[in-house]
């Protein structure tokens, strides 16, 4: 049963989606037979280090979502304190509902039921607006972040240029 209403609820979000484009991102199913598994293309957002950028991701829904959160990965090379070197991502709103085990974050910051494919990835976009440092996913580039912002700004500048020559 979670199943299947899961897999109307992402057919439903997939359609207002396409009736009403959001500014920044395209989604759509990888599969036209499995609504479970989106691709995502997020544009970086004007005025940040990831302007003009085109960077693809795959989104991935339990067979009980909205209860639990997708998973959330780049397949384009991505250079940043929120997402893991294999491209997942790591924000508070895809972290499992409930306290957080370590403390670092409030319940109410976890994965709710009321967030939409649209909400998640506006938040990536967020994310790549204002990294997080605090608690990283990726060690070596919030430490570069924090200790030499030149270099982070390069190593960014060549995802940028990689993700435009992959369009």
């Amino acid at each position: 049963m979670a199943a299947s209403q899961a897999s109307l609820l992402l057919q439903k979000q997939l359609r207002d989606l396409c009736k009403n484009p959001v500014d920044g991102f395209s989604a759509g199913l990888i599969d036209e037979t499995n609504v479970f598994e989106w691709s995502v293309t997020i544009i970086g957002p004007p005025d940040t280090l990831y302007e003009g950028g085109f960077f693809n991701a795959i989104m991935s829904f339990p067979q009980n979502y909205p209860v639990s959160p997708p998973t959330v990965r780049f397949t384009s090379e991505v250079w940043h304190p929120n997402v893991y070197p294999d491209g997942k991502v790591c924000i508070s709103i895809l972290h499992p509902p409930g306290d957080d085990p370590n403390g670092y974050e409030l319940a109410t910051e976890r994965w709710s039921p009321v967030h939409t494919v649209e909400s998640i990835v506006l938040s990536i976009i967020s994310m790549l607006s204002s990294p997080n440092d605090e608690s990283p996913a990726n060690v070596d580039a919030a430490k570069q972040w924090r200790e030499n912002r030149d270099e982070f700004k390069k190593k960014v500048s060549r995802c940028v240029r990689k993700s435009q020559e992959m369009m």
